[in-house]
């Protein structure tokens, strides 16, 4: 994979910023629940008040709470006020402190305030018995009074028995009034005899505390003349104008991210095209053998698709989802440890259905692109063999191998996309099924005070984000083996080894003459057991037509092919000017070389485009005379464009013959010094074949030809005839050397000519 991943590097800034912005959105979409979380208990239930300590207070109250703490405690209280009147009534103002200061007053507080409140509402009888508090018995007190009331002094006794005078009950009087007579020390066994009676309040958590407790400072601060509710609007308006601020910034981050990851992607997808296509353009025959024309378009079109769309879902899904599912757990572990088992059960669920699933699916992706490519297989071969199939009237045969095909692949298809489709419905089921239970168990954690009503909506979203976060791994999991399997794929191509390839150091031709000669030279194709040619040695000259004739399958194509190094010798050389062919540089050779293969191949364009393939920038004089030697002239005159007529794919719209001049005056038209026809005259009639030889030899005068041909008529006026049979040379010379020399090749004539063309 080592190749395919290079390609990220240009990207890695992209990436990187990429990951960045993901990291934003995900801390906005995990602050979103803890503010519709603080709406709910801060808001809502706490009027907007976030802290126990008043902010003003009645001066009264106050002392209330201080009756509940020691010296050093309320000493530290009051210096944190200062003293005001409203209403005519003393109240205290809270100070400027620092965050530090502001805590410690919170904390020093909270208890006291806590059983200032409940003893209030206790002796109001605005508490029931089931409630979280119980009520305060002040007979239980009694013992402890009647030992402090021997430890004050006789002015405060004095006072205390009017209290008790006054009172209507004797046994259920106001504490309030009674606490300040007692001394320090028995205030503090006072209250410790209190917290006994309220043990539930250790097993409330910090957040319920300071909600029994807010409505008090509620009361305290609307007393100072505090406006409450508006404090409760702008501490709504506050925090939805913050959720909206983190929706817009999840919002810009979301097209940020989808822009990058489009970006990198296709210029990824780019890339990978364009290295695989220059493989490709390099492949020797061998290497072309080892993949059908079919396969290698899938692997460069719908590989390439599927790693482009993997790269889009991991840049905005597979590496937003450990982010976002991380930071969730470790809030909802923050707020509540008791309920996390939840979380683990549904996460449980998601990993069993999700390997369930893939191990069904999973050994279908690799089959999907195999019959991708089939389809593609048979399409070519019914597309390009239309004629054929038409001649032999063999259109319903073909059309139910293409259905095969097809329908093999719809069922593949289908088979994977129903596996896949029970994932939506089957996640909704977790998702809701997790919502109920968290529901069922968190209202028994509200009604036992460790959780409030806002922390349960803030858990169920924080525990969908986890949920969606696998989710999305899951999602990912449907196309990242289908991908994997394709960048395997890709990966086969990318790594394949070319045979044919220029030296480290190449030499440079010492002439441009194009003299080429063959020394002992052995070829066997990649695979086979025996050899296709056998110690083939001769010498081609400049200016001179070599033919190579020889009955089917004797080796002709093979031996021209090894002048371009289209394969390279097994044993022995082919030189060029002196210069063994696989010294000099590809290019180089090449360029000294015009081939006219045995198809004629032309490619879309126009008929001036094709014969100056070699050079765009030709000039038409150069054009011209190649169409006149190649006999293509006096067709392209005819047609209402001339020059500019348009060629379809493959040359479909004109015909053989015309195919293979026009593929003549391409490879004669750069004036190269080594031309090669590959049975190139086959399509021709006799009379355009004498007259494109005859051309030929008039006007190329300081070129190297080689000519394969079947026909005699074609090398009868070569300077030298090479004979194959069999893959080894058995002749070589005129025709007339020939005629009395080689048997094969006088058997080929006797074939071909009559007994007077013979003569």
């Amino acid at each position: 994979m080592g190749k395919l991943l290079k390609h990220f590097k240009p990207a890695i800034i992209p990436i990187l910023f990429t990951i960045m912005l993901l990291a934003v959105q995900a801390y906005c979409d995990l602050s979103l629940p803890t503010y519709m979380s603080n709406i709910v208990n801060v808001g809502i239930q706490q009027a907007g008040i976030d802290c126990v300590t008043p902010d003003k207070s009645p001066k009264e109250e106050i002392d209330k709470i201080q009756l509940f703490m020691n010296s050093r405690e309320s000493d530290f209280v009051s210096s944190c006020y200062t003293e005001d009147t409203y209403k005519n009534n003393d109240i205290l103002v809270l100070k400027d402190l620092s965050e530090k200061d502001s805590a410690k007053l919170a904390k020093t507080l909270e208890k006291p305030m806590l059983i200032t409140y409940i003893m209030e509402m206790s002796q109001k009888g605005k508490l029931s018995k089931d409630s979280v508090s119980g009520e305060i018995d002040t007979e239980s007190f009694n013992k402890i009074m009647e030992n402090g009331v021997k430890d004050m002094t006789p002015e405060n006794q004095m006072k205390f028995l009017q209290i008790q005078q006054n009172s209507k009950n004797k046994k259920n009087f106001d504490l309030f009034k009674i606490l300040p007579l007692f001394s320090e020390n028995t205030r503090k066994e006072i209250t410790e005899t209190i917290n006994e009676q309220l043990k539930a309040f250790d097993k409330l958590g910090e957040d319920t505390i300071k909600q029994v407790v807010v409505p008090y400072t509620e009361n305290l601060m609307s007393s100072a003349g505090i406006d409450t509710d508006e404090i409760r609007l702008d501490y709504i308006v506050e925090s939805g104008l913050i959720m909206l601020g983190y929706t817009g910034l999840v919002f810009v981050c979301m097209i940020l991210i989808s822009l990058l990851a489009s970006v990198i992607a296709s210029r990824f997808a780019r890339d990978i095209r364009s290295h695989a296509y220059n493989q490709i353009v390099n492949f020797s025959a061998n290497e072309s053998n080892l993949f059908s024309n079919a396969s290698l378009i899938t692997r460069c079109t719908n590989d390439v698709q599927q790693v482009q769309f993997v790269i889009v879902m991991m840049l905005r899904m597979i590496l937003y989802a450990p982010i976002l599912g991380v930071g969730a757990l470790l809030k909802v572990m923050n707020m509540s440890g008791g309920m996390v088992w939840v979380i683990g059960l549904a996460v449980g669920i998601v990993v069993v259905l999700v390997a369930f699933l893939m191990t069904v699916a999973m050994p279908k992706f690799t089959i999907l692109q195999k019959l991708i490519d089939r389809m593609n297989l048979v399409s070519r071969e019914i597309l390009t063999g239309l004629p054929v199939i038409r001649a032999f009237s063999r259109e319903s045969y073909e059309t139910d191998r293409f259905d095969t095909a097809n329908n093999n692949l719809m069922k593949t298809n289908l088979f994977v996309n129903r596996v896949m489709a029970i994932m939506l419905p089957a996640m909704m089921l977790v998702m809701n099924g997790t919502t109920i239970l968290i529901v069922w168990v968190g209202s028994h954690q509200i009604d036992s005070g460790n959780m409030q009503v806002g922390d349960i909506m803030a858990f169920i979203q924080y525990t969908m984000q986890i949920i969606i976060s696998f989710l999305m791994i899951c999602m990912a999991s449907i196309v990242l083996p289908r991908a994997i399997v394709s960048a395997k794929r890709l990966n086969e191509v990318l790594n394949t080894e070319i045979s044919i390839k220029n030296p480290e150091h190449p030499q440079t031709f010492s002439s441009n003459k194009g003299n080429v000669e063959f020394n002992n030279v052995t070829f066997t194709y990649p695979g086979a057991n025996e050899p296709v040619l056998h110690n083939i040695s001769f010498t081609a000259k400049t200016g001179e037509t070599t033919a190579i004739i020889g009955s089917t399958g004797s080796g002709k194509s093979t031996l021209i092919n090894l002048i371009p190094r289209f394969y390279d010798v097994t044993e022995g050389s082919i030189t060029v000017d002196g210069c063994n062919i696989k010294d000099a540089s590809l290019e180089d050779l090449r360029e000294k070389i015009g081939y006219v293969p045995q198809k004629g191949i032309l490619f879309s364009g126009t008929i001036k485009s094709n014969i100056a393939f070699s050079d765009e920038s030709m000039p038409m004089e150069k054009i011209e005379r190649a169409a006149e030697i190649a006999h293509a002239k006096e067709f392209i005159d005819e047609k209402p464009n001339g020059y500019d007529t348009i060629i379809s794919q493959g040359g479909t719209n004109v015909s053989g013959g015309q195919r293979q001049r026009l593929s003549i005056a391409r490879a004669i038209a750069n004036e190269p010094e080594i031309l090669i026809f590959d049975d190139s005259f086959s399509a021709l009639d006799f009379k355009t074949d004498s007259g494109v030889r005859k051309a030929l030899k008039d006007n190329i005068k300081n070129s190297t030809i080689f000519i394969v041909a079947q026909r005699i008529s074609t090398v009868l006026n070569a300077d030298q005839i090479l004979v194959l049979d069999n893959g080894q040379l058995v002749g070589r010379g005129t025709h007339k050397e020939l005629l009395k020399n080689c048997q094969v090749y006088r058997d080929i004539a006797e074939s071909q000519l009559s007994k007077e063309e013979l003569q």
